[in-house]
């Protein structure tokens, strides 16, 4: 059965509203939000659900969507699925028979939703290294005002994997009151020094490529591509367990081209890691990927949500009668299960109703996006009925 065709859609949320600040306190008098949306709208506008995308994800999760005009040529084929097509349609976890889905670009991004890409209105030219710098709260401000231009005072649920997640927790603990059920999903509730090594390394990479150019090279000939494919080759090794990246490559080796002057591609793995570097520069943007590396390397949700301790913060999710459900996954090499233990562990002293599942996959952070036969069942029954699936027994 093929998806439906579906299209994206933009929206000022400064036009009635006021500039948009952000927490660098820069100020931009116009911004655009691109978004998605599936199913209907009921009549009190109450059966919303919010998606928030990971890192290099966008707007488009569910569906067929063959172009973006707006975008150009870096809607390449990969983005034309929706990331969580399993997840999202009638009878599915996000059953659009009942619930109306919304996913957005973030600020900041490079699929729609004003960015780095985008053209400075005062200057006619991409923001490029003058576009602020973005933080989750950002992320989590712009999409509440889409919301407000929607209508939507308050959501069914909130869900986010991985850096989805942690817009998450802060859209949860920043408008407690505009939502009702929590799903974060393989994500934690701070960076851990890991991450800030691995987002460190990627960050280098693009900064010290020398077309570059300080974030100013949309108009000056090459872009930092070989910078950008070593990013995301350093990404992705956490995003895929490793087994599976070895059953994943071909066994052919593709050549290295003039990545090497002195070392030489001989092993399919090598092979396959290059390729995925060389295809995700072709529907990504550098400076985007700096400011959302940027972003996660900093989050701190008692910061940014204003609190003065975690027990604080969350606090308000108990206040508003939040119920949550923590998903983490045993093989998770990007953010490890004990991350959503120590959630799960604060989220019990603040007294906020929980349930947490372990998901047993051998796929990696990524299960989230390739096994929804091992999440559906769970999340169908909590939208439904706000409790564990029958014969569950939650933590």
């Amino acid at each position: 059965m093929s998806s439906p065709t579906v299209s994206t859609q933009f929206l000022s949320i400064t036009e009635d509203a006021g500039p948009f600040t952000f927490a660098s306190g820069e100020t931009l008098d116009s911004v655009t939000i691109a978004y998605e949306t599936w199913g209907e709208l009921n009549a009190d506008k109450s059966n919303a659900i919010l998606l928030f995308h990971a890192l290099s994800g966008n707007q488009h999760a569910a569906g067929h969507n063959p172009s973006v005009p707006e975008i150009g040529d870096r809607w390449t084929e990969d983005c034309h699925a929706g990331w969580w097509d399993a997840f999202i349609g009638p009878g599915r976890a996000l059953d659009t028979d009942r619930f109306f889905v919304i996913c957005a670009n973030y600020v900041g991004g490079c699929y729609g939703s004003t960015g780095p890409a985008s053209l400075n209105p005062a200057t006619g030219k991409p923001w490029a290294s003058a576009f602020p710098h973005i933080t989750v709260r950002d992320v989590v401000q712009s999409q509440a005002r889409l919301l407000d231009a929607l209508g939507i005072e308050k959501l069914h649920a909130v869900i986010g994997p991985s850096t989805g997640g942690l817009a998450c927790l802060n859209f949860a603990t920043v408008f407690p009151e505009r939502v009702g059920l929590v799903i974060p999903i393989a994500t934690g509730m701070r960076t851990t020094v890991l991450n800030r090594i691995f987002l460190l390394e990627q960050i280098l990479a693009i900064e010290t490529d020398p077309n570059f150019r300080g974030g100013n090279y949309y108009e000056d000939g090459d872009h930092p591509t070989l910078g950008l494919a070593l990013a995301r080759m350093i990404s992705h090794k956490c995003f895929v367990h490793l087994d599976a990246i070895e059953r994943r490559a071909r066994r052919d080796v593709r050549q290295a081209d003039d990545h090497f002057a002195w070392y030489s591609v001989a092993d399919q793995v090598e092979s396959y890691m290059l390729h995925q570097g060389k295809k995700f520069v072709k529907r990504f943007d550098a400076n985007t990927y700096l400011r959302i590396c940027e972003m996660w390397s900093r989050f701190d949700p008692v910061i940014e949500g204003g609190a003065e301790n975690m027990t604080e913060l969350l606090r308000r999710s108990r206040d508003a009668g939040h119920r949550y459900l923590v998903f983490s996954i045993d093989e998770d090499y990007c953010f490890y299960p004990e991350e959503q233990a120590a959630l799960v562990r604060e989220l019990k002293l603040a007294e906020v109703p929980v349930m947490h599942l372990t998901v047993h996959s051998d796929k990696g952070h990524d299960s989230f996006l390739l096994e929804p036969e091992l999440y559906t069942p769970h999340l169908s029954h909590l939208l439904a009925n706000g409790g564990p699936a029958p014969g569950f027994e939650a933590e």
